[in-house]
Parts: structure tokens; sequence; C-alpha cells
């Protein structure tokens, strides 16, 4: 058997998010979003970030030269719409559609995100955002405008990003992460997978020949010791970490597990009669699933009566990164088997393939891997070099495994690497890179906003061009 390769049309990118990337925070008519006002002290200043609202023409020239195929970005809300419910902005409008006639005259093929964490903050304002039901008009209203302007051109599409991570970090959805708001957060799950639902009905009747599903952050489970309570824990946690959210995704329903949970614990959201048929509706099931992947996560049993806790990420790498504890159900603990970053994030590879396993024998639907890299602190050489040998090491790795989960006959049509440029990270700003392009600023300093071509960027050009077999 010769050296394996990826499927021909295989779609090779690189992903970032509209927050996080474009800056041009309050012009052009652009409103701000939650996270542009979080009060979060993990956020640096989001009115510049990389400047790709500026720089778009020289950032595509860029993805060209590397060669991809594709580039999953995000629409802002608030640039769209910037009351969140009301007129539409034409210099929004505008800037999108310039950048997909650009992309594709490049000869890449736009993955859209519709929504990534930045829900306009009139919305927040008027009703409290996602705890509301009223977000299911709006965000299909957002969604009609969006199929609208850009459904002529765009075929690959994603719903909401990572909605199981913004509710394990809270401060993505302006929520405290307190137990005491737990019901809370199941609710305004309720009214996300509803918006989801109608968000994909809407795109299979407006654009018949698109693609259209969610963008998940997911990790597989593993036991801690062979302790069958440490089994059932890791079981538990695939259940409420993953198969619930993708079970409603794709069956429309609730895992039994988890509505016994909600039932028990005085948890179960408000629903109306409607919603049920909503959520199994055949046309509101998505077409494929986008997955997040950065790590493995490992647990052991925890007691009942065990505190819990909400995950908390490292933010300066020196600090501690906790787990989630869930009472009765699961605790995460570290792997001593794998190998960490500098922020304590496991390095998994082979967690990969086994993710695309368990998803694809669960739904059979064809996956996209949307977000998998590693972020480090990275210094410009005086030469203007990059050497990060360390990210080399780890998407390798990854692909590597992916190629053979692929072989092994998952569905997998592509891949967009976390992150095509250097961004703003959630957590820890321009202090953690993640970008195959260096971009010349730090959190004090925008210094020039160059761009620098890091040895990455030459390295997943010829994974590129030889489909993989450079591997």
């Amino acid at each position: 058997m010769g050296k394996q390769t990826f499927p021909d049309g295989f779609l090779w990118g690189g992903a970032t998010s509209a927050y996080q990337f474009e800056g041009a925070r309050d012009e052009d008519g652009k409103s701000r979003s939650i996270v542009d006002n979080s009060i979060n002290a993990h956020y640096t200043d989001t009115s510049i970030t990389s400047d790709h609202y500026h720089h778009w023409r020289e950032d595509v020239a860029l993805m060209k030269e590397l060669g991809l195929n594709s580039y999953r970005f995000s629409i802002a809300w608030p640039r769209i719409i910037p009351s969140g419910n009301g007129a539409t902005n034409p210099k929004g409008i505008k800037f999108y559609s310039d950048l997909i006639d650009a992309l594709l005259a490049a000869g890449i093929e736009p993955v859209v995100t519709i929504y990534h964490f930045d829900l306009p903050q009139t919305l927040q304002d008027q009703y409290g955002g996602w705890r509301s039901r009223q977000i299911i008009a709006d965000f299909d209203h957002y969604c009609y405008v969006l199929y609208k302007n850009f459904g002529d051109r765009v075929k690959y599409w994603l719903t909401i990003n990572e909605q199981s991570n913004m509710f394990a970090l809270p401060y993505l959805l302006n929520l405290s992460g307190d137990e005491s708001e737990e019901r809370v957060k199941f609710q305004m799950n309720h009214h996300m997978m509803l918006a989801n639902a109608q968000a994909i009905i809407r795109a299979h009747e407006m654009m018949p020949h698109a693609i259209i599903g969610p963008a998940i952050g997911l990790s597989p489970y593993y036991a801690l010791t062979a302790d069958p309570q440490d089994v059932i824990a890791a079981h538990n946690a695939t259940v409420f970490r993953n198969d619930f959210f993708t079970d409603l995704y794709f069956k429309g329903t609730y895992h039994p597990e988890v509505m016994n949970y909600l039932v028990a614990d005085d948890l179960v959201p408000d629903m109306e009669p409607n919603d049920a048929a909503l959520l199994m509706n055949p046309a509101a099931k998505p077409d494929y699933l986008g997955i997040n992947y950065y790590e493995s996560k490992t647990v052991r049993a925890a007691p009942r009566d065990t505190a819990y806790h909400s995950p908390a990420m490292s933010v300066t790498g020196e600090d501690v990164r906790v787990g989630e504890t869930r009472p009765g159900l699961y605790q995460e603990v570290a792997n001593s088997h794998l190998p960490t970053n500098e922020w304590h994030w496991e390095i998994d590879p082979a967690g990969l393939r086994i993710l695309l396993h368990q998803i694809y024998d669960r739904y059979g639907v064809p996956l996209i891997i949307t977000e998998n890299g590693i972020g480090g602190v990275e210094q410009l050489t005086s030469d203007h070099q990059i050497h990060d040998d360390y990210r080399i090491d780890f998407l390798d790795k990854h692909l590597v495994e992916l190629r053979q989960a692929i072989a092994e006959g998952v569905d997998v049509i592509g891949y967009e690497p976390w992150s095509f440029m250097d961004l703003l990270s959630t957590t820890n700003g321009f202090r953690k890179r993640y970008g195959f392009v260096y971009v010349n600023r730090t959190d004090e300093d925008l210094l020039d906003l160059n761009r620098y071509k890091k040895d990455s960027f030459y390295w997943y050009q010829k994974v590129i061009e030889t489909n993989g077999m450079s591997l």
C-alpha cells in the first residue's frame, strides 16, 4: 500500500474570528458586542486586534501564497445589524461582500461562521441576549440577511461556534460561572439550540445547495484508572460535554441521562409546545459538523458531595489551570501519559483520531476540523523570522492521525487550523500566538502591524501542495 494522501478536493484552510482578528471595533457603523465590552480581565483590547479590516487585501494575498483553497472566518453580527434587530449596515455588508469576492478570485472557498461569541451588546441590554426567547427571531433575521447577501457565493456555513465551551467558560455569555446560574445556562443553551435549528431550516430554504452545520469544541474523555467508577465518570463526561449537544443537533432530543439530571436538580429549561417539533424537523438536521479539537480530557469519579468547580484557564502560563468538576458525575484531572504546552493544555494527537471515530460512529455525517492548533510565546528575530518548530511538530502529528482516521473510513472533508494569522487569544491576548503568519504587535504596543511568514507557513504550504504527502 502506497503512502496515504488526503481525498481529492479536501479543504485545506485556516481559521479566524471577527472579534479576534478584524479590529475596527467602532468603525463604519459597527456597534459593540458583548465580547468587546467584556469586563473579564482575561481580554485585551478588541479595538485593533490584527487590523484585518484594513489589511484584508494583503491578508488574502498571503492566503493565496500559502496555498489555501478554503478559509474559515466569522461575520460580526454588530457590523451587519448594529442594533441587533433593526436596519442593516451597508458598509458592513460591503466589507464582507468584498472579502468573499476576493477569496473566490484567489481560488479560496469561504467557510463562514455566523456566530462566534460576538452578540450585539444592544440585544444583551434590551432583553438579556440568549436568556430570552426573543433572540431566536432576531438570530433568524440576522441569518436571513446573511443568506440574502452572501448565499449566492458562499457554499459552506457554520451556525454557532463552540456552544459547549460558551457554557463551560461563562464569561463568553456575560455569566459568572457560579453554580447558582446553572439553570440560566441550560435555558440559554435551549434557546441557542432552537436558533441553530431555525438557521439551518432557513438555509435549506434559501440556499438549496449550501452545506451548513454547527462548529463545536469537543474532546474524547478518558478514565483516569480502570476503576469502574472512573470509567463511569468518563462516560458521564462524554454524555454531558459531548453527546448532550450533538444529540440535540442531530437527533433533536435531549440525551435521557442529561434530562434525568436536569429533572432531579430542577434545571429543566422552560420549553414551549413547538420546540420539540422545531428541533426534530428533518430540515433542521446539520449537513456536517465542525469540530474544534485541541486536547483530550481525563476524568475520575466525583462523589456527590464534591464541590462544584467551573473550568479556569491559565492566563499567564505560570498560573494554575483548573479543570471542571461536576459533583456526582466527573472531575477533570491531569493525564500523566501526555505532554503539555506552555499553558498546561495536554497534547494528544491520537485523541483527535479517537474523537473522530466516536462522532462519526454515532452520527454518520461528514466532519470538518474547524479549529486545531497550538499557541505559544514567540519572538521575532532581527531578520524577521519566527522559528516555530513546536507548531510544526504539533500540527504534523495531528494531521497524521487525521489522515489515518480518514483511511479507516471517517468522512472528513477539510482542515481549518487555528489560526491562519496571529490574533487576539480569548484568554491570553497577543502573548499567546497561534498563526502561520506573525503580526508585529504586542498587547501594550501596536508597533507597525506588519505581517511576517513563520517557518510553519512554509511547512503548511508544502503540506497543501502535496495534499499531505509531505507529512
